[in-house]
């Protein structure tokens, strides 16, 4: 078994037995709602109404609020579960992986890639899942790939500790590298920079346009409280907004999001 397909079997335990993707978006955290608003204004500033394919879409939060306002939206994601989740409410939904994807060439006006690309930790499965979103996304239409932030990642695991000595060698993997510390529950295969984020897409033949924070810097305080006034929800949305093209402070974002285009000129 290679390390992608232990991260793959690990995907399939994590998300039907031991968390709750749907309400992750919803009512999990303050966070949560945060991060599905400032993703939908990214997407829908870029993308009108037309045929989208949501990558690794799990219970279609993002599909549905699309395809509740004119958008003809298709949905995969790896896991049953998910697919089943997303059908109950009417969405057309399939079991697929993000590097083979089961449409053929240039038929969507724009891909949400939101979510696989922090569980492949290789660079050639991350460019292989960048490619099959271009490819079935007709030119001139557009791609939104999601990372999940190293800054962040470093600071949840060693903020609010003491420094151990020596300094863990796994720290520095993730600094330099973006491999994922040991032990982890989560099944994540990588963390980005938004500069690797930005690169990774230019490499597999997109052109970026940007990319962006999504929740901004108060996202990891809505992440660890119960509840959030409607004052400090919008103020977080304020600074999200405002932190959201700056570089380094965008890194301060939990998400990520490189908005790309295909190639108008491929045929």
């Amino acid at each position: 078994m290679t390390h992608q397909d232990a991260i793959d079997a690990r995907i399939q335990s994590y998300y039907a037995e031991v968390f709750d993707e749907h309400a992750r978006l919803t009512t999990r955290s303050p966070q949560g709602p945060v991060e599905f608003l400032r993703t939908q204004e990214i997407v829908r500033a870029r993308l009108a109404p037309g045929r989208v394919v949501d990558i690794g879409g799990g219970s279609g939060i993002h599909a549905r609020a699309l395809q509740r306002d004119g958008f003809d939206v298709q949905l995969i994601d790896p896991v049953p579960r998910h697919v089943e989740q997303a059908r109950s409410d009417g969405l057309h939904a399939q079991v697929a992986d993000a590097r083979a994807l089961p449409f053929p060439d240039a038929v969507f006006d724009g891909a949400l890639l939101l979510g696989p690309l922090y569980h492949l930790s290789s660079r050639d499965d991350r460019l292989q899942a960048l490619r099959e979103a271009a490819r079935v996304v007709a030119p001139g239409g557009f791609v939104f790939a999601a990372g999940l932030s190293r800054y962040i990642a470093f600071g949840m695991a060693s903020l609010g500790r003491p420094v151990p000595e020596p300094y863990p060698a796994e720290w520095t993997a993730l600094t330099a590298h973006g491999t994922p510390p040991a032990g982890l529950r989560f099944p994540a295969g990588h963390f980005h920079t938004a500069e690797e984020l930005g690169e990774e897409v230019s490499a597999a033949g997109l052109r970026l346009l940007e990319v962006v924070g999504v929740e901004g810097p108060a996202g990891a305080l809505l992440e660890s409280v119960e509840s959030a006034s409607a004052e400090l929800i919008e103020a977080s949305l304020t600074v999200a907004r405002a932190a959201a093209s700056v570089p380094g402070i965008r890194d301060m974002s939990a998400h990520l999001i490189a908005v790309a285009q295909v190639d108008a000129r491929r045929v």
